[in-house]
């Protein structure tokens, strides 16, 4: 029997019993005020694991994409990404929604781009442009 971590998307993956029983008994608190334990120390995790100084935990794809689009962009800006990206294809217009970006698709291969297509697609410096 092949066992193998699902990844495609955040409802796929099921939790084992083992997991289940971890988040019954995982201490909680509120997130919003900085003290829930079990997700500072998730984070903390994750951060000396990668290096940084720090993590921030979502629970979604999607939400993690979004908050690094708003992050690394402005209202107005303009994301050039691979035509079957997820971002573009099944967040139901969230970059433009939450954010004011514009996104324009390429075709890539098998999800990838590369940079000599997006130089060749930004566009000039002109306040009528996004």
């Amino acid at each position: 029997m092949n066992h193998y971590i699902d990844l495609r998307s955040d409802t796929v993956t099921k939790p084992s019993p083992a997991m289940r029983e971890a988040i019954f008994k995982a201490e909680v608190g509120d997130d919003v005020f900085e003290d829930d334990p079990t997700a500072i120390k998730l984070e903390m995790i994750v951060a000396d694991l990668l290096g940084k100084e720090s993590a921030l935990f979502v629970p979604s794809g999607t939400m993690a994409n979004q908050v690094c689009l708003r992050t690394l962009a402005d209202p107005g800006d303009e994301i050039i990404l691979d035509e079957w990206s997820h971002i573009f294809n099944y967040e139901v217009g969230s970059a433009s929604a939450l954010s004011g970006l514009q996104l324009y698709p390429i075709k890539g291969i098998r999800g990838v781009i590369t940079a000599e297509q997006i130089r060749e697609r930004v566009r000039p410096d002109d306040v009528h442009i996004p």
